[in-house]
């Protein structure tokens, strides 16, 4: 049973298809992940599920996986501590409000590729102000927070670390795309990297909004959370 549990979940996911399913009906967002390095275990703990789902989610997975064998988990994953997080530290608040101006942008990337003409003067540079957004808020700011400071204060081998730092990249890459088609003046090419921009963005954003920041919150001293009162 340990083998399983410190498996990758992408793999577990390969492996055994009906897991994805299971891991969706309880709302956690390991199938779309584009890293999926995170381990089974870790999954399980750092989701903040009712212990009774929590339970029943792994007994069904671990159900998957031994589908001859009676399931009876090991006293440590009975004794998981998976609380529901009410509030958060004031540095972690901070970064889910300023979440919700990145979300406001993204909401109005569909209508701004469908109204725009980019061969025009005033749609190139309505794009261009989007982008400016995107750069200097969103990354140089908001995201650079996470990378040179917040980050920091855990182990930066961590997988679910390491599948944010993949998506703030993956998002640059969008980014720099959409404008380099923007240059050919490349409609279809600006509206595909855009629009594949916003669905990882808003993936992300849920994911640290309801899964990595609570977990960090719990995690981080009295001490380290006043270091970080300026953030």
């Amino acid at each position: 049973m340990n083998e399983i549990l410190n498996k990758p979940i992408k793999e577990v996911i390969n492996q055994y298809p009906p897991v994805a399913d299971i891991l969706n009906e309880y709302n956690i967002g390991c199938v779309p992940c584009q890293v999926g390095t995170c381990l089974l275990k870790d999954v399980v703990n750092i989701h903040h599920l009712e212990e009774t789902d929590e339970r029943d989610m792994l007994t069904r997975i671990l159900g998957v996986v031994y589908p001859d064998q009676v399931i009876v988990l090991p006293k440590k994953e009975q004794t998981v501590q998976a609380k529901k997080h009410k509030s958060f530290s004031p540095p972690l608040k901070t970064l889910v409000d300023e979440h919700i101006w990145i979300k406001r942008l993204l909401a109005l990337i569909p209508t701004l590729l469908q109204k725009t003409d980019i061969t025009s003067t005033e749609g190139q540079a309505l794009i261009l102000n989007c982008v400016d957004f995107i750069r200097n808020y969103a990354d140089k700011f908001h995201h650079a927070k996470e990378e040179d400071i917040l980050f920091k204060y855990f182990d930066p081998n961590m997988a679910v670390i390491q599948a944010m730092l993949h998506d703030h990249i993956t998002g640059r890459n969008f980014v720099a795309a959409a404008v380099a088609r923007l240059e050919e003046k490349d409609a279809k090419g600006v509206a595909s990297n855009l629009e594949g921009y916003q669905s990882l963005l808003m993936e992300h954003i849920k994911r640290e909004d309801e899964i990595l920041y609570p977990w960090m919150d719990e995690n981080l001293s009295m001490s380290q959370i006043g270091q970080l009162q300026n953030l």
